[in-house]
This record gives structure tokens, C-alpha cells and sequence, in this order.
């Protein structure tokens, strides 16, 4: 479906590709990986045509449309069910000529008008469109507001609602769970395992394209490299490839000074200079194997302030909110030396009104916020890149805190940041989000906290540094609270969870797979809700043929049945599917699969995991397809019987 050939392409003096040679195939989700500036959003450039390579080309079979993100969306008074809508072009121009076929009295032309509509499923596309919107974390009261009333970040979650709802048959996202939390992160990865095309993912987020790839694309020193599996796969073959590649270059090393200690010793003779001069040869041709380089260039740590309190902070019966509003109430709860926790909630629910009042932004409506004699807040927002100083440079946001620290103690703190040499005195002006986001981290960093917040701390930091962090967290002394939808930060670094929801704050007794399941369920709750909430305000109808009322609803009853056991089926299926892909997973986890000798076997065990992991999506969907038929039959029956 899309072909580089020969692929070259240079940015100013950066060569972003060269000689790369790539066959992706229909309906792959493939995870695109590699450093910052390794050249991902110029592939996208390249397949949307926005760039040309300089040698070589990129083919994509004839009539694939394509769907992209925007870098931005703008903050115009456009609804935004409207806005979503847009998205289908063809659709909107549809139902334009339908408005003029109307004006004009042409039925004719109105009728086949109608006929085009339903062919493009435009009857559900309002449904369609606010449910994406909702799946999104909106609520339903948000729907027909303007663009112009949100901040940037949720804009950037309607232009995802638009890609997503434009038809395409290759889908192509830049980052798209930057500005989405957990429930909304969960909500996306099923919509894109169901999504039929070929995706192309950017994403930093090792569960999220661990969850929807089967393929990871890595882009690493001027070539494309395609591995099959998910993210987890790929790291265990690319560590293998690197521990080949490392023996290999200390290989040619040894034979390397070997050769060079013949042509020194001998050079002078003149009955061993012919040889000499062999060996010379032989130095030249022999091929260049560079030394592996998988350590990350990220390392620092998070002090920890020397004098500490138990509790550190408390909230006593406090009600939590706004003077017009109160989000959460009868908050009972105490931050000990060392936790380590984890706040989860649906969007909305709170989770930012609790932070604002735990870092001392929000006073308690009721109540009491109560500090440790010695408490210490660090707090990194998920908008803290906005609060830098673009005119300064890294080395002036330290020295600003700490006007006597000296110069050298500054530069080696935030080489742990990835700022070293001159970068220290670079115009924070020209940085990427990835740069000022680690500079906002290393300020939190350096003033010492003993209560660590942390609101969305991943929102554009690359793998190599969200491993960092983890790192970091792991070994810091102080409390971490954190609010993430990076699901390997929380795993790593969180010991127990605070579910924020229907205005209390209580202990969840579970993991983040616990969690998924109570989403799911609550889910399900609410829908059995709304439909006990339709049949109790519908009344009983009067008169008409009761009879055809009840064969009606026997009709019904009788198409659920097979439905019913097709989902069954297929349910029993994909818990066998699970297990053996478990049990796969399990046997690329032993080291042991990786020695030289067993080439063979682990890459039938890759292509095993792939086609496993095949298998469960297919299931799923099908799962999936039953349940939602089953659903909209029980809809209908409800009606009938109330």
C-alpha cells in the first residue's frame, strides 16, 4: 500500500534519510519510534506530499484517502459537532447540493441527492460525530459550544475527534495522546484497534502502541527499520540486534589492531612491505561497524528537601471547589514521608481541583488543608511550558531561583536534563516541546521538594526521557502524587491509587487493569440506567393491536438468540486467544530465547506473537459488533414492552 524506494531527504544540514527502502502492506498499525528529530514528522510530510524527497519516492496505491491530525486547531466560533462534521468533505458538499436542490424545487435532483446521503452514512454522522466528542471526555453540554471557548489542549482533542471521524483508508497521528487522560487514552486505543485501514502512529506512549500495533517502524540513523510485534517486541529485538552489533564491532576492533601491529612491525622490511601494504588495503575495505549506542542520554535525580514532616499534608472533612460549586466533599485524606500515589477519575470528576487545593492554590470551602511543619511542594502543571521565560535561557531559569549557586553546579544539573555544552545558553525561544518540557521539570527539580504533584508530567517527553523520569522517581526519597496517562510511569512509580469520582476521594483497592474493568462496568451501568430512565417516561401506549405489540417483541427476542451465542462464541475464543498470547509474551520474556543459537525460534515465536496478537484484535471486534447489536435489540424491546 505505501512504498519508499530508495528514499533520501535532507533538512538544512540533517540527513534525515538515505537509501531507506520500506514496503508497508493494507491494514497494518504500525508504531513509528526514534530520537527527537530523527525525522517521523517528515515522513508524514512525505506521504501527505507536503515534501518531496530529494531521491528516490514514496508510492501509495491509487485512491487511498488519507486523514491526518493538525498540528493546531484554531480558536474559531465554530461548534463543535459542527467542526468534527467538517471533517467529512464529501458529506458536507453532499449536503450543500441537497440544500440547493431543495431551494431551487428540483425533486430529482433532491432524490438522488438522498440517495448519495445514505450511501455515504450521513443519517448516523451526528450521532457518530458527538459520539467521538464523548469518547473524547466532553459532556454532553459541551457539544454545540464554540472552539473559541476552549483552551488549546482540548481544541487539539476535537481536531483528533475530526481525523478520526474523516473517512480514510490510511490514518496518520502525530502524538495524539498528548492532551488526553487516562479514560480518554483507554477510550482511544479500542476505537483505533477497530479502525479497518492502515495506521501510522507517533507516540511516545510504550502502552498505548503496545496496545494498538502490530507493527513499530524504527528510524535510526538515516534508515527505516520495520519490526513485527508490538512495542515490547521490538525493544527485545533491537536489543538483541545491538548486543550482535556490539560484538561484532569489538570483533573487528581486535582484528583491526591485529592488522595495524603487522603493518608497523613489517612496514620497514622490504621482504615483508609487499604484505604490509595488503594489510593496509585491507583496513580500508573492511566495512565500519559502529558501536552500539542504546544508552539513554538522559540521566539525573530528584533531590529531596533534607528535613521532612509526618503527615506532610493533610485534608480534614474539607469540601473542595469553587465559591459558586463544590466538586468534592467530606475530603478526608493524609500524604506520610515516601508514598507513592496514583489519582484516577474520569475527566471532569476533580483530579485538578484536588492538586490546586493540595498545592495551596484553592483554599477548602469547609474543612481544613493542613501543612507539615517542614512541607516542601514541587508542583509541575500540565501547562507549565507556558509559565517559561522564552527571552531567557536555561542556565538564567536556574540562576534565577538560586542567584548564589555556582555556574558549575548549575551546568551539571541540567546536563542530567539533556542541556549540556552550550545548550544551557540557548534561547528557550527556539526549543521543542520536548526541550522545555524537560526544562520545566528540572526547575520543579531543583528546588528541593518533599511532596512531589506531577499533572500530565509525559506530555511531550520522548521514550528515552519518560525512562528517565521513572528512573528518577523510582530512586527519590520524597511523596509523589501523579496524574498521567502513561500507564508504564504509573506502573513504575506509583504504589497505591486514589479514584477521584462522584465528589469523594476514596482509596481503589486494584491496579490500572482493575481500573479499566470499573470504566467498563460503570459503563455498562449507565447505559442499563438510561434505559430503565427511557422505559419509565415512556407511557404505556393506548390502544392499537396488542397482539402485533407482543409478536413484535418475540421477533425480537428470537434475533438476540444467535446474536447472544455468536458473542458467547467469540468470547470463549478470545480468552483462548489471551492466554496464548500471554504464553507467548511469557517466552519472549526469558533471556534465554535471545542467545545466538535460537535465530530461529524466536523469530517463529515473534511471528507466532503477531499473529496471536491478530487473532485477539479480530475477536475483539467481533465481540464487539455482537454486544453493540445485542444492545440496540434490547433498545427495541424495551420500547416495545413499556
Amino acid at each position: 500500500m505505501i512504498a519508499f524506494r530508495q528514499l533520501a531527504l535532507q533538512r538544512g544540514t540533517r540527513r534525515l534519510f538515505e537509501g531507506a527502502d520500506l514496503v508497508l502492506h493494507e491494514g497494518q498499525k504500525v508504531g513509528i519510534v526514534g530520537a527527537n528529530g530523527a525525522g517521523k514528522s517528515s515522513l508524514f510530510a512525505l506521504i501527505r506530499g507536503e515534501l518531496g524527497a530529494d531521491a528516490g519516492s514514496v508510492d501509495i496505491a491509487g485512491g487511498k484517502r488519507i486523514a491526518h491530525m493538525a498540528q493546531e486547531v484554531s480558536a474559531i466560533e465554530r461548534p463543535l459537532v459542527e467542526f468534527v462534521l467538517d471533517g467529512d468533505v464529501t458529506l458536507r458538499e453532499t449536503e450543500a447540493a441537497l440544500a440547493e436542490a431543495q431551494a431551487s424545487g428540483d425533486a430529482q435532483r433532491e432524490a438522488s441527492l438522498h440517495g448519495q446521503i445514505e450511501a455515504l452514512d450521513g443519517y448516523t454522522a451526528r450521532s457518530r460525530a458527538e459520539q467521538l466528542l464523548a469518547g473524547l471526555g466532553f459532556a454532553q453540554a459541551d457539544l454545540y459550544r464554540p472552539l473559541a471557548a476552549f483552551s488549546g489542549g482540548w481544541r487539539m482533542r476535537v481536531g483528533l475527534a475530526r481525523t478520526l471521524f474523516t473517512p480514510s483508508e490510511i490514518l496518520l497521528l502525530d502524538e495524539p495522546t498528548n492532551h488526553l487522560d487516562l479514560d480518554a487514552l483507554l477510550w482511544l486505543e479500542q476505537w483505533l484497534t477497530r479502525y479497518p485501514g492502515t495506521l501510522m502512529l507517533i507516540s511516545h506512549d510504550r502502552d498505548f502502541l503496545d496496545a494498538v500495533c502490530d507493527h513499530i517502524l524504527h528510524i535510526d540513523q538515516a534508515q527505516l527499520m520495520l519490526y513485527r510485534g508490538h512495542y515490547s517486541a521490538f525493544e527485545r529485538a533491537r536489543a538483541e540486534r545491538l548486543a550482535q552489533q556490539q560484538a561484532a564491532f569489538e570483533k573487528q576492533q581486535a582484528r583491526r589492531a591485529e592488522i595495524e601491529g603487522f603493518v608497523e612491525r613489517f612496514r620497514a622490511k622490504a621482504t615483508k612491505a609487499r604484505q604490509a601494504q595488503s594489510r593496509l588495503k585491507m583496513l580500508e575495505r573492511m566495512e565500519s561497524i559502529a558501536a552500539a549506542r542504546a544508552d539513554s542520554p538522559f540521566r539525573f535525580r530528584l533531590p529531596c528537601a533534607d528535613k521532612t514532616s509526618s503527615p506532610l499534608l493533610s485534608l480534614d472533612q474539607a469540601a473542595l471547589g469553587y465559591p459558586d460549586r463544590t466538586i468534592l466533599d467530606e475530603v478526608k485524606v493524609s500524604i506520610l514521608p515516601g508514598e507513592r500515589i496514583g489519582l484516577l477519575g474520569p475527566n471532569g470528576a476533580g483530579k485538578s481541583t484536588l492538586i490546586k487545593t493540595l498545592i495551596g492554590d484553592l483554599p477548602p470551602l469547609a474543612g481544613s488543608r493542613v501543612p507539615g511543619d517542614n512541607l516542601v511542594v514541587g508542583y509541575y502543571a500540565q501547562h507549565q511550558l507556558e509559565h517559561l521565560d522564552v527571552t531567557a535561557t536555561p542556565f538564567m531559569h536556574v540562576q534565577r531561583l538560586s542567584p548564589t549557586a555556582s555556574d558549575l553546579s548549575i551546568r551539571n544539573f541540567l546536563g542530567g536534563f539533556g542541556f549540556r555544552g552550550d545548550d544551557v545558553f540557548g534561547d528557550v525561544s527556539r526549543f521543542s516541546g520536548g526541550e522545555k518540557a524537560r526544562l520545566a521539570l528540572s526547575l520543579v527539580a531543583w528546588e528541593k521538594p518533599n511532596l512531589l504533584l506531577l499533572d500530565e508530567p509525559t506530555n511531550h517527553l520522548d521514550l528515552d526521557m519518560r525512562e528517565a523520569l521513572a528512573e528518577a522517581l523510582a530512586e527519590y526519597e520524597g511523596a509523589v502524587i501523579i496524574v498521567s496517562h502513561d500507564r508504564h510511569l504509573l506502573r513504575a512509580s506509583v504504589d497505591t491509587f486514589w479514584r477521584v469520582v462522584d465528589g469523594r476521594v476514596d482509596p481503589f483497592d486494584g491496579d490500572l487493569d482493575d481500573y479499566h474493568q470499573w470504566l467498563k462496568s460503570r459503563e455498562t451501568e449507565r447505559r442499563r440506567d438510561l434505559k430503565q430512565e427511557a422505559r419509565q417516561e415512556k407511557r404505556p401506549a393506548e390502544g392499537g393491536d396488542r397482539k402485533a405489540v407482543r409478536r413484535a417483541a418475540a421477533e425480537r427476542r428470537e434475533k438476540m438468540k444467535p446474536l447472544r451465542k455468536q458473542r458467547d462464541a467469540a468470547e470463549k475464543r478470545l480468552d483462548k486467544a489471551q492466554a496464548a498470547l500471554s504464553a507467548l509474551d511469557a517466552r519472549l520474556a526469558d533471556p534465554a530465547i535471545y542467545d545466538a543459537g535460537r535465530k530461529e525460534e524466536l523469530a517463529k515465536l515473534v511471528r507466532e506473537q503477531g499473529e496471536r496478537q491478530a487473532e485477539v484484535e479480530a475477536l475483539e471486534s467481533e465481540w464487539m459488533a455482537a454486544e453493540e447489536a445485542l444492545e440496540a435489540l434490547e433498545a427495541e424491546l424495551i420500547q416495545a414492552e413499556s
